[in-house]
């Protein structure tokens, strides 16, 4: 099932591809064409087309109809119709067109609904609300085209039949969509199952009026023997858009981290290496926060692992569980909200086998990061293919942590952020190499992060 943002994402990672909007509008028209010469040869039929793409449909399959029995209801001026795709189709109709008035049902048999796509939200309004009202009042055979116009709203046409593509859509069902038919309309398998630009749609965009810590409050739990792990966690975090990034660590690598950069908050743990003492504490200050973060650096002393167990089996919020972490909790089942992010020889380590497996038996997003990097929730798989073999050094491992866990506080699911996040730091890498080549080092990474950004949302 396919939410409105999944359709929109596939679309754009389609394009990146190489098969356009143009081309799929052009087959998803010839769908409904063939449908309509299968069922309804020979009878009159009304396209009602709004402005969008759901209207460019329309036209598309307006074109491929007998033009003496086709008729197509315009809602809305011409020159408002809003994409080049749509006005392309529009630009080669040969049959009637008319701004769409209620008695224009009158004279078809059969009323072909293409007003308004999987983006109507609230209350419908006019035009759409006397077209809708006037459809379903009409005793005609209606067919809608991806949706009904208005599902999910107050107000939404009622068809016989509902002509999607790819997959069912949020929502719909036989009560509200009639008999569901699903054409293949030409998009890559690997327009869905593999990450790509169009999955920039799904990051979180702070609100023009939001404030300080309404953007993602991350909380990690790193360091002891190493410093390095988790400052470059943090940075990647803030770079990734995280609004408050506080790292909790031993005290006597305080000065070490922060010498790293003069923007981190640190928090300091008693203590050489995480102990089950600051265990409560944890838990406690965790609740300030929107997402956990914890493993980078930790080293594997058996009072850190205990300390990690505990924490994690009590911690209730997301939970992002990277290196020595992971080491901490094989054979725990999770809460369901955690994403784990070994690399080949930490998956072993948790038990290898199918990574599908694995998520299931852990109740967790599993992200394995290979060339190719692998990314389930034991229901749902997708794999990221961004990157470089130059990421192949110290560190990198670091910055996706910090990535994810950045997206998780901001709002993202485990998966969708694991998701992501292996993608903003695949293409952050393959920038770095342009300039850094096989001298790419983490850092380099975390600087490219916001280009990523840029390009990806802009």
């Amino acid at each position: 099932m396919l939410t409105p943002l999944d359709s929109k994402v596939s679309d754009i990672n389609a394009e990146n591809l190489g098969i356009s909007v143009k081309d799929l509008m052009g087959n998803a028209g010839k769908a409904v064409a063939d449908f309509l010469n299968e069922r309804f040869a020979g009878h009159k039929v009304l396209f009602v087309c709004g402005p969008g793409n759901n209207g460019g449909d329309g036209f598309a399959a307006a074109l491929r109809l007998d033009p003496a029995k086709t008729s197509v209801a315009l809602l809305c001026e011409p020159s408002k119709i809003h994409t080049s795709e749509s006005r392309y189709y529009y630009s080669l109709l040969e049959c009637t067109i008319a701004r769409y008035s209620d008695d224009m049902l009158d004279s078809a048999d059969v009323i072909v609904d293409c007003a308004l796509g999987t983006g109507a939200r609230g209350s419908i309004r006019e035009p759409y609300a006397s077209f809708i009202k006037a459809a379903n009042a009409s005793g005609k055979t209606a067919i809608s085209v991806d949706v009904p116009s208005g599902l999910g709203c107050n107000l939404a046409v009622k068809p016989r039949y509902t002509i999607t593509f790819m997959d069912v859509k949020e929502g719909m069902d036989q009560s509200n969509c009639g008999s569901i038919v699903i054409c293949d309309i030409g998009i890559p398998y690997e327009a869905y199952h593999n990450v790509g630009p169009g999955d920039m749609l799904r990051y979180p965009i702070p609100g023009p009026d939001s404030h300080k810590g309404q953007n993602g409050r991350l909380m990690i739990i790193a360091g002891g023997p190493y410093y390095g792990a988790p400052s470059m966690s943090s940075c990647s975090a803030l770079r990734t858009g995280a609004d408050i990034v506080r790292l909790f660590s031993p005290e006597n690598i305080h000065h070490e981290i922060a010498s790293c950069s003069p923007v981190l908050m640190i928090t300091d743990l008693p203590g050489r290496i995480l102990c089950r003492e600051s265990v409560k504490l944890l838990l406690q200050e965790s609740l300030n926060y929107d997402a956990v973060l914890i493993g980078p650096g930790l080293g594997t002393d058996n009072e850190t692992m205990e300390a990690v167990r505990e924490f994690v089996s009590g911690c209730t919020r997301p939970l992002v569980v990277d290196a020595d972490g992971l080491t901490a909790i094989r054979g725990m089942r999770l809460a369901g909200n955690a994403v784990l992010t070994p690399h080949h020889g930490e998956f072993e380590r948790l038990g290898g086998g199918n990574p599908e497996d694995l998520a299931r038996i852990m109740n967790a997003t599993v992200l394995l990061k290979g060339r190719i990097d692998m990314i389930t929730d034991g229901a749902r798989s997708r794999i990221n293919t961004t990157g470089t073999p130059a990421m192949t050094g110290a560190g990198t491992g670091d910055v996706l942590a910090g990535c994810v866990s950045a997206l998780i506080s901001k709002g993202m699911s485990c998966f969708d952020a694991a998701c992501l996040g292996a993608y903003i730091c695949g293409k952050a890498g393959e920038i770095g190499f342009k300039s850094k080549s096989y001298g790419l080092i983490a850092t380099d990474i975390i600087d490219c992060i916001p280009s990523v950004l840029c390009e990806g949302l802009k």
